[in-house]
């Protein structure tokens, strides 16, 4: 099933700001959008959504859309997204759904692809997804180095102007459990982005501490958002026992945070979203 019995969670409140950012949009009040001159607004998320199973491990595709919903993000990274994949998601095409839910456009990286369960059904996929307020105008999703048999990943990226502002949106996810693979992949990202990026805005689930070299490698060339401008913790894992920031939005040095919060309520994945204001000169 869809849906289920909602959750008794639904007030949205942020580490050390209630719901007064997502409410009434602090970045949006200290950045006009359309004031001549101006930085242009842009709020931007990351979610790992674990195939819309909280820690119930009940599926749950419209928790997940409210969620993203209460972000009031411009563009949303989504990481463990199902595309007709198994009975665990319904075989849903779910990047397609949260969009159609949400009215966003939508692009998806399928780094797992696999026969369909049936002759004639869909093929089986799983990889990353970008939500966009705004057209997507072009997109490309480029497979990561990987060691042995290990789960493939990759590299969804999409050209999309914002408010007038053309802009590049990175969304990754990177492998779980090899410290040296995350660092290639990590060297690899660095490579496809450039080393001198400009508006470009990088997300995902990085499996990693900021600590660590290969998010350090990231960190060398992108602005991590969070150690600049965060509220609270910033742990994003797990949604039970918030312990670690292991999910990022980074950015290209052209671009000034304003502010970075986790939802701390949200139920509907083992991770929490994250969720950054930015302001982008014309």
């Amino acid at each position: 099933m869809l849906r289920r019995i909602p959750r008794l969670a639904r007030v949205l409140t942020l580490v050390g700001a209630a719901a007064v950012m997502l409410a009434t949009s602090v970045g949006a009040a200290a950045v006009p959008a359309n004031a001549e001159g101006q930085p242009v607004r842009l709020r931007v998320a990351t979610y790992n959504i674990h195939h819309a199973a909280g820690p119930d491990d009940v599926l749950d595709l419209a928790d997940v859309a409210g969620e993203i919903r209460q972000l009031r993000a411009d563009v949303i990274g989504l990481q463990e997204v199902d595309r007709h994949w198994s009975e665990r998601s319904a075989f849903v095409d779910e990047a397609a759904w949260l969009a159609d839910a949400l009215d966003m456009h939508v692009v998806y990286g399928a780094n797992l692809d696999m026969d369909p369960a049936a002759p004639g059904q869909e093929r089986r996929q799983y990889g990353t997804a970008i939500l966009s307020r705004f057209p997507i105008r072009s997109w490309s999703n480029t497979y990561l180095p990987k060691i042995d048999n290990h789960e493939q990943r990759g590299l969804l990226v999409a050209d999309i102007k914002v408010r007038g502002v053309e802009m590049r949106f990175a969304n990754t996810h990177l492998q779980h459990d090899n410290s040296a693979e995350r660092i290639m992949q990590a060297e690899k990202i660095v490579e496809l982005l450039g080393d001198n990026p400009k508006r470009t805005v990088l997300t995902g689930d990085l499996n990693a501490t900021a600590d660590t070299t290969e998010i350090k490698t990231l960190t060398s060339v992108f602005t991590d958002s969070w150690a600049e401008v965060g509220v609270g913790d910033g742990y994003t894992y797990s949604q039970e026992d918030p312990h670690a920031r292991i999910d990022f939005v980074l950015s290209s040095p052209d671009l000034q945070p304003r502010k970075t919060q986790v939802l701390t309520t949200a139920d509907g994945s083992d991770h929490l979203p994250m969720v950054a204001d930015f302001a982008v000169r014309r």
